[in-house]
C-alpha cells in the first residue's frame, strides 16, 4: 500500500495553512496580521490589499480554529477535487475568497480571516453533487436550512465569528453546483 497525494489542492491548501498558523505561533508571530486578514478600509491601491483580498482564507486565529475548518475541507474537498477536478476546485475557492473578502471590506468595519466561507462553499457544493436539470436534491434544501439557517440564526449573536462569509461562501457553492453540473444520463426504459 502506497501512500498518494490524491487531492493536490486539499492537501496544499491544508499544508499552507498549517504552515502559516505554525509560524505565526512559533517564529514570526504577527505573519497573520500582516498579510492573512482582510481589513476594513484597505487602501486600493495598496497591492498588498489585493493578496489579502484572497489571502485572508489561509490565516486562522488559533489551532481549534484550523482544525474546525480543515475537518469539514478534508472530508469534502478529495470527493469534490475527484468530480471537478484540482483546477476548477482551485478556482472555485479563490472565486469564493475574492467575493467574501471583497464584500466584507465592502459592507462591514470588520476583519475576515479563516477558511470558513470555503467550508461552506464545499458544503453547499457537495450537497449538489446528484443534480441534474429539473431537479433540486432534497439534501440541499435539508443542508440550506440546517447550515445556513443557522447562519441567518447565530447571525443575531454578537460574537467574532462571520456568518455573512459563511452565508456568502454557501451561495458561492450553490452557484458553482448549478453552473457546473454535468447533465446526468438518463436510462431509456424498454416497454
Amino acid at each position: 500500500m502506497q501512500i498518494t497525494y490524491n487531492s493536490p489542492v486539499i492537501l496544499t491548501y491544508t499544508l499552507l495553512c498549517t504552515v502559516v498558523l505554525l509560524l505565526e505561533s512559533m517564529y514570526m508571530p504577527g505573519i497573520i496580521q500582516q498579510f492573512f486578514i482582510v481589513y476594513p478600509n484597505m487602501p486600493p491601491s495598496d497591492p498588498l490589499s489585493a493578496f489579502r483580498m484572497v489571502s485572508h482564507v489561509v490565516g486562522h486565529a488559533s489551532w481549534a480554529h484550523l482544525v474546525s475548518n480543515f475537518t469539514f475541507i478534508l472530508l469534502l474537498g478529495p470527493i469534490l477535487e475527484e468530480k471537478y477536478g484540482s483546477q476548477t476546485l482551485l478556482t472555485m475557492i479563490l472565486a469564493t475568497a475574492f467575493i467574501t473578502g471583497l464584500l466584507n471590506v465592502s459592507l462591514f468595519s470588520t476583519g475576515l480571516l479563516g477558511a470558513s466561507g470555503v467550508v461552506f462553499m464545499l458544503i453547499l457544493l457537495g450537497s449538489l453533487t446528484n443534480f441534474r436539470a429539473g431537479h433540486i436534491p432534497l439534501t440541499f434544501i435539508l443542508v440550506v436550512v440546517l447550515f445556513i439557517g443557522n447562519e441567518v440564526i447565530n447571525g443575531l449573536a454578537s460574537d467574532n465569528v462571520s456568518q455573512f462569509a459563511h452565508i456568502i461562501g454557501g451561495i458561492c457553492g450553490t452557484l458553482f453546483g448549478f453552473l457546473l453540473a454535468r447533465p446526468k444520463r438518463q436510462s431509456r426504459e424498454m416497454y
